[in-house]
């Protein structure tokens, strides 16, 4: 088979256009400010409408534009740092700290593989929480925490049958199990559409994944799996192994 020679491959012309926006957007705009129409801008920079779009969608995509009805496109704020390893290794959900905000909890069977790692069984429902993030009133992650049964016991349903207050119960009782360690995974996904509903996204939009593990009594006693989106958020691994979200490059604030 014939080689490809990638670097004889011109750069799309709408590419370098996104470079080019992207250093006025630092240089000219500030945060939250509306970019001028689609004909100015095309204008000004000598290119196709067309070309102009496909760029703008980029930076859309890459989380520096957002585009509002009814406003028009404006630049958006830094990506939000979130902790997701570090200081919190050691902390079940829900301890001081956790900025997670409960918001249901049903008894559900899991998929095939958060069961096979709770030790479960296949059929056996869980303790299903959904649970959601949020900054400056934007959505940025979205959450469902797997508990076994057999690690909340004591769990009454009387005191808190379903809802918020039955996920808050089941983070209550989590907290009286020593957790003897954690493991974080990353990965890249695509929006599924209960997510990119909550997160106000299309379907198949990028999003980071992040899988943890609670380790309880020498086995897994919970498992959450976290999904950010991909526009807002941009991870950074420390020395001590944990992850981390922090903000973005930083930009003129409004």
């Amino acid at each position: 088979m014939g080689t490809t020679q990638l670097e004889s491959v011109p750069e799309p012309k709408y590419w370098h256009l996104k470079t080019v926006l992207s250093e006025a957007l630092d240089s000219e705009f500030s945060v939250g400010e509306i970019l001028p129409n689609e004909r100015d801008l095309a204008a000004r920079f000598g290119v196709a409408r067309a070309t102009l779009r496909q760029a703008l969608e980029q930076l859309e995509l890459e989380g520096r534009l957002q585009r509002r009805r009814g406003v028009g496109t404006t630049v958006a704020p830094p990506r939000v740092g979130v902790a997701v390893g570090g200081s919190e290794q050691h902390d079940w959900p829900g301890a001081t700290g956790d900025t997670w905000q409960p918001v249901d909890c049903t008894l559900e069977v899991p998929p095939a593989a958060v069961a096979a790692a709770l030790e479960t069984g296949a059929d056996r429902p869980v303790h299903t929480l959904r649970r959601s993030r949020t900054s400056n009133g934007q959505p940025v992650a979205a959450e469902l925490l797997y508990v076994a049964e057999a690690s909340v016991p004591d769990l009454s349903a009387i005191d808190a049958p379903s809802g918020a207050a039955r996920a808050r119960a089941v983070l209550r009782e989590l907290q009286r199990l020593e957790l003897e360690g954690r493991e974080n995974a990353v990965e890249l996904g695509s929006a599924r559409a209960d997510d990119a509903k909550e997160l106000d996204r299309l379907p198949g939009a990028p999003v980071l994944v992040v899988t943890t593990r609670y380790f309880a009594g020498g086995r897994v006693a919970a498992i959450s799996v976290a999904t950010y989106r991909a526009d807002t958020c941009r991870l950074t691994f420390g020395d001590s192994g944990g992850v981390e979200i922090h903000q973005g490059p930083e930009r003129k604030a409004s």
